[in-house]
């Protein structure tokens, strides 16, 4: 497909209604909200997304196979010229569903936090025998796109940044063909205590970080190792990587993307970020998507986020801030400013250093 509009997907969360109860997730055993859109307003929301330009259209949660109607709108995406994806932890991918996925030829992505044990803390009993029987079936059908792990605190005593996690899912990965393993930071989402709790320790994220960038040499690219945060930037540049500026501007997918992208919530509210639901910018349901983009475009707020001279603290003094810079969102839950440092990050700066 030769669309080019200004974004290549436009994710949409379908639902923010879950049945389960993993600990990292804001949506956990949660329901839908009495708002969300239905399956005209879903179509609607396609045509702008395809009027928009985008070339996929990617359904997330919650848990996106909640939906009744999840199959009729993907079907209507593939009938309008897009190609669908959808992410899930594959406890709801029974045969019926399984049967529509190969039927649309939708890509999807699995969501599994590390090994047998630490998955099924996360997440919960069975959860991580679900996600493998998922990826088995969705491989032989060439329908399995990425493996997506979260960095979690399990409790204040245990967490999955471990080697031996890493290894076991991008073990899987290999095995049945999956492009990525994308290992995200955990999005508190809020200022709930409990919320930011279940994120790992900033030293805890130095280690990841570290250990992933050796394990991209031992994996050779099968599978890609892909990490959602910015900080992995400056991992990334500190170690040395070859040909790091077209690693970072063609596939690293952790810049902090904050007013350059958005994401549909399930009311047809416009995100700028798929973790941020506090920043909301115009509706699908009144407004045509490029309107929505370009108001965004030309947004004095949302300029002044983008534009890294205005950052604060630490953030603002950093050596590595063009490429990092912080992640916006988790500056905003945890310090109550949407321009402040990033307290997950642990590194300081040369010029704090010589103070």
């Amino acid at each position: 497909m030769e669309r080019k509009g200004p974004l290549f997907i436009v994710p949409w969360r379908s639902t923010f209604a879950c049945n389960y109860n993993c600990i990292h997730c804001i949506s956990a055993c949660k329901p839908a909200f009495p708002d969300e859109v239905d399956t005209e307003g879903a179509k609607h929301i396609i045509n702008q997304v395809y009027e928009f330009g985008a070339n996929f259209f990617g359904i997330t949660g919650g848990e996106a196979l909640l939906r009744k109607d999840l199959f009729e709108i993907i079907a209507y995406a593939r009938k309008v010229g897009l190609s669908t994806s959808i992410i899930t932890d594959g406890r709801l991918l029974d045969k019926k569903a399984f049967e529509n996925v190969v039927k649309n030829e939708v890509k999807v992505s699995v969501s599994i936090d590390g090994s047998e044990i630490t998955n099924d803390l996360i997440r919960g009993k069975g959860a991580y025998r679900s996600a493998v029987a998922a990826i088995e079936k969705l491989s032989r059908e060439k329908l399995l796109n990425c493996l997506v792990y979260t960095l979690a605190n399990v409790n204040e005593q245990v967490t999955n940044v471990a080697e031996a996690d890493f290894v076991d899912v991008l073990d899987l990965a290999e095995k049945y063909g999956a492009r990525w393993v994308i290992y995200h930071g955990m999005i508190p989402y809020s200022k709930d205590k409990a919320s930011l709790k279940a994120a790992p320790l900033p030293q805890q994220y130095e280690w990841a970080w570290n250990k992933l960038y050796d394990l991209q040499a031992k994996y050779k690219g099968k599978p890609e190792i892909n990490v959602y945060y910015p900080s992995f930037a400056r991992v990334a540049k500190q170690r040395g990587m070859l040909d790091f500026d077209r690693w970072f501007n063609h596939f690293f997918l952790g810049r902090c993307f904050f007013g350059k992208f958005m994401s549909i919530a399930e009311n047809g509210d416009a995100i700028p970020c798929s973790y941020n639901d506090v920043h909301r910018f115009g509706n699908v349901k009144t407004q045509s998507l490029k309107s929505i983009w370009d108001n965004m475009q030309n947004s004095e707020f949302f300029a002044k986020v983008r534009d890294k001279n205005n950052l604060k603290g630490k953030c603002s003094v950093c050596e590595y801030r063009d490429i990092c810079g912080g992640c916006r969102t988790s500056a905003y839950f945890y310090t109550g400013d949407i321009l402040g440092a990033d307290p997950q990050c642990s590194y300081i700066p040369i010029e704090l250093r010589q103070k």
